[in-house]
């Protein structure tokens, strides 16, 4: 694609939950791999392991403990599927979200790929140079189904019912 890059999407979100809501995000993300002819990879769904890896760090706050465990445990699987595929870079959309920690994510992305060295963690800044911005605007022209939190249960807003 641009700079001789093809980019393979490795789609790991074991955090997300309920099922419906990993399977619509997914399902986004295919839509839109499928417009600019890329490959999604999904390793599957195991919510149980996400839930066993972040065990105790339930009421973390966001860009907590929790979401540095969770981050880790994503890049290191992604690190993992590179290097058995022959992949040398990795980085990830999280580095696109205004409510996520670029220093977690890269602290993430470097602890992940420690256990592979024939692969390396891109630290891209996903927010700047007019990248927001052109995130805004694929969202607006595909019509994104987009939320304002990561996906799992204990990042969830407070419904209406809750704040009673």
């Amino acid at each position: 694609m641009n700079h001789g890059i093809t980019p393979v999407i490795y789609y790991c979100n074991p955090n997300i939950a309920p099922l419906d809501e990993y399977v619509k995000r997914r399902d986004e993300c295919v839509r839109y791999a499928t417009a600019l002819g890329l490959e999604v990879v999904d390793p599957g769904y195991d919510h149980a392991a996400w839930l066993a890896e972040v065990a105790g760090l339930e009421n973390e706050p966001e860009r907590g403990s929790r979401c540095l465990k969770c981050f880790t445990m994503r890049l290191a699987d992604t690190a993992r599927y590179a290097a058995e595929h022959g992949f040398s870079v990795i980085t990830t959309t999280l580095a696109s979200s205004r409510w996520k920690s670029q220093e977690q994510i890269c602290a993430a992305g470097r602890a992940a790929t420690a256990c592979t060295p024939e692969v390396t963690f891109w630290e891209q800044n996903w927010r700047k140079g007019g990248l927001s911005e052109r995130r805004a605007a694929i969202i607006k022209e595909f019509d994104f189904y987009n939320q304002r939190y990561c996906g799992c249960e204990f990042s969830m807003p407070p419904t209406d019912e809750q704040q009673s």
